[in-house]
């Protein structure tokens, strides 16, 4: 969960809200079981380094260059939660997108708890893919985050157009209200903030699959240098690459974890 969103940066002593953002992606975290293993497997696959988080020993922060860009929280197996990679969306009120989830088909698997200083829940869309919201403070260099964060992240569902407006809905993407672009590029949903894509939905997803990876989920791609050495570290500490290109390759980490990593060049 978005556990440590609201700290700021050694230096910096500004704070702007999750509204000044309002429905753009804003954190990632990762749900695992080990959080050594973890650590240890991020800091050779994406250079990471790690500071505590607040809510104690099972969760951590990576930082990249001083910034944090994302959250590791170890308590897959105490809180019987799946290990994956979250997203999670700036909102005005987390309890105002839990409801609107929930008019909407979607479900509330965690939440709203309050964090101070802000409130997060955990939900599902109505094809099942996990995304999280987030009300309250931000980094104060939060465009500092955007740059080492990851490139983007992508829904794979059963219908992109669907789930546009499931989301659309929830986030006020198409109403003026919300800070995000949507368009709708060939077959894909594309959203953008101040010009570049943040995030990405595209059709094809099987909802009853039995595979995690073609069911519906959304996927969280890392900007790299170097996507082959990403892709070579990753096998030799302990994970795997189920697909590997010049400029992408989709990874999955020693825990089970699918995220994917996307040459920074692509400028997405």
């Amino acid at each position: 969960m978005n556990h440590d969103m609201p700290s700021s940066p050694a230096g910096t002593d500004s704070i702007i809200s999750s509204r000044s953002v309002y429905g753009a992606p804003c954190w990632v975290s990762l749900t695992s079981r080990d959080l050594k293993a973890t650590e240890e497997f991020y800091s050779a696959v994406l250079g990471w380094q790690w500071r505590p988080a607040k809510l104690g020993d099972p969760f951590r922060i990576a930082l990249v260059d001083g910034v944090p860009v994302a959250g590791i929280a170890a308590v897959a197996a105490m809180w019987q939660m799946a290990v994956a990679w979250t997203p999670y969306f700036a909102v005005r009120s987390a309890d105002e997108a839990v409801s609107r989830a929930a008019e909407r088909g979607g479900t509330a698997a965690v939440g709203p708890i309050s964090l101070p200083p802000g409130r997060a829940a955990l939900l599902a869309d109505r094809d099942g893919a996990t995304f999280g919201v987030w009300e309250g403070e931000l980094f104060s260099d939060w465009d500092a985050w955007r740059t080492k964060r990851p490139a983007f992240i992508r829904l794979h569902t059963r219908d992109a157009f669907d789930a546009a407006i499931f989301y659309g809905e929830i986030f006020d993407w198409a109403s003026g209200e919300g800070c995000c672009e949507v368009r709708y590029e060939g077959d894909e949903v594309v959203l953008r903030h101040e010009g570049q894509v943040v995030a990405r939905i595209e059709s094809g997803a099987l909802g009853a699959a039995p595979d995690p990876a073609v069911r519906p989920h959304w996927q969280v791609h890392f900007a790299v240098e170097d996507v082959t050495a990403c892709a070579r570290a990753a096998e030799r500490h302990g994970g795997s690459v189920l697909s590997l290109g010049e400029d992408e390759a989709v990874l999955r980490d020693a825990d089970g974890a699918q995220f994917t990593v996307t040459a920074r060049r692509l400028g997405h």
